[in-house]
């Protein structure tokens, strides 16, 4: 799928693809009717004034802490604010990380945390798929991250792990 370049729209406000446009670096490709894409809550007002002097429309909000918008075409883009600390760094890191299009996408590990903590069954399913397509080197990046901001919940990365690779063999 083609997803609307929105760099020029955001200037030099960080964002990242992330929800199911974001998993296709990851894993086969799966369908999905909007782009999510996440930036620092303290950029939203400046990014959401820079979406309507881009004639994006806004649509409404969401349960999950997320506004949606509407281009001039009728795509649909989700806009998640991220507050946890560990947003800019990913952020930062997704400028890196770029998808064949060009995009910046969150990298694996923060994917990962995003996914967990929202904790529906769909990212669920995205996570166990993701991780187990991963390559060990990307599995420690993960386990670094949850280990330094989801400690708690390293029990359970590790059982996702296992499942996914059982699921991908």
């Amino acid at each position: 799928m083609q997803w609307p370049d929105l760099s020029p729209v955001f200037g030099s406000t960080l964002w990242a693809v992330v929800g199911a446009a974001a998993t296709r670096l990851y894993m086969p490709e799966r369908a999905t009717q909007d782009l999510g894409v996440a930036i620092a809550v303290q950029d939203a007002d400046s990014a959401y004034a820079s979406l309507q002097r881009a004639g994006f429309q806004f649509v409404g909000k969401f349960s999950i802490g997320s506004k949606s918008w509407r281009t001039a075409c009728g795509d649909v883009v989700d806009v998640i604010e991220g507050a946890e600390e560990w947003w800019p760094l990913a952020l930062a890191a997704a400028q890196n990380n770029r998808d064949g299009q060009g995009l910046p996408v969150l990298p694996l590990a923060y994917l990962v945390l995003m996914k967990f903590n929202a904790g529906r069954t769909r990212d669920l399913g995205d996570i166990t798929q993701m991780l187990g397509l991963a390559d060990e080197k990307s599995l420690d990046e993960v386990r670094r991250v949850f280990i330094k901001y989801a400690p708690e919940d390293q029990v359970d990365l590790e059982s996702l792990i296992l499942l996914g690779r059982l699921e991908m063999e």
